[in-house]
């Protein structure tokens, strides 16, 4: 029988460009597996299998030594699997979780002492669209406190009318796969626009990662998006794979996805920043 580690790896190809020493994955997600850690009732999809073996045999394949695993929606706020994977890892790993405002201090030092450093919110609409904002600001509060931040999974649509609540926002905020701006409509639309305005606020940092999501194979037009983005916040940008991909309805080689990594950061000292300096000094990494 074949794994599931061997066939989310099966016809894949090692990267052409080596990442530097330490290198993170600061988006990739662990899906069960679902007889251990199953699936939440309320999900809008479900996912095959992709546990924490399998994520190490990608970051095998890239040469990346360090990860941050993002909660999927798919697991709701029950985050045993990803806490799993943190702690087969500790040294290496890293995790944003998904709370609601059940979460009492207890709780929430329960994850921070198993590697969690910051929660995630999705606002994406085939995933639910925009979370209670009341139960928001109460997380927010609640996490202030402790150096967490929050993750923002946006639509490019919300992008604008968000911008003043994510600017007023207390705790450091990063923005997933580069706000899912649409690549047709060119850099100088509104969406990307203001994203850049936001990428150049102190507490803003932005994935420079989804340029699977937003263009085609073999995804060069995403890559004015993520140059911008790095140009922008040269020391607050992140790279990440989305591993294993959800909801993308075309297959996907991570090796695409590092080879693209010497055109959105173009100098030797700006891939050391994008893919060691920044992740360490968000998540923690020991020097």
């Amino acid at each position: 029988m074949t794994s599931t580690s061997s066939a989310l790896s099966a016809g894949k190809r090692k990267p052409t460009f080596s990442p530097p020493t330490g290198s993170c994955d600061a988006h990739c997600h662990v899906f069960g597996p679902a007889a251990t850690f199953p699936y939440a009732q309320s999900r809008s999809y479900t996912p095959e299998d992709a546990p924490k073996q399998a994520l190490a045999a990608l970051h095998d394949r890239l040469g990346v030594e360090r990860a941050v695993i993002v909660q999927a929606s798919c697991h709701g706020t029950d985050n045993r699997a990803m806490l799993d994977a943190i702690a087969w890892r500790p040294d290496r790993y890293r995790g944003v979780a998904i709370v609601d405002d059940s979460f009492d201090d207890r709780a929430l030092q329960d994850l921070d002492d198993g590697g969690v450093r910051g929660v995630r919110f999705n606002f994406v609409r085939h995933l639910g669209g925009a979370p209670d904002m009341d139960v928001f600001n109460r997380v927010i509060d609640r996490i202030k406190g402790r150096g967490w931040h929050v993750v923002l999974h946006l639509d490019a649509a919300d992008i604008v009318p968000l911008s003043d609540i994510i600017r007023g926002l207390p705790v450091p905020f990063v923005i997933d796969h580069m706000g899912r701006v649409d690549t047709t409509l060119g850099v100088e639309q509104p969406a990307f626009r203001s994203l850049l305005e936001l990428a150049r606020q102190e507490n803003c940092w932005v994935k420079v990662c989804g340029s699977e999501r937003i263009s085609r194979h073999p995804f060069d037009a995403a890559l004015p998006f993520a140059q911008a983005l790095v140009e922008a916040s040269p020391d607050r940008t992140l790279w990440g794979t989305d591993f294993p991909h959800p909801n993308l309805k075309e297959p996907v080689d991570e090796a695409d996805l590092m080879d693209l990594v010497p055109d959105i950061a173009r100098t030797e000292e700006a891939r050391h920043r994008l893919l060691v300096d920044n992740p360490a000094r968000l998540y923690g990494f020991a020097a």
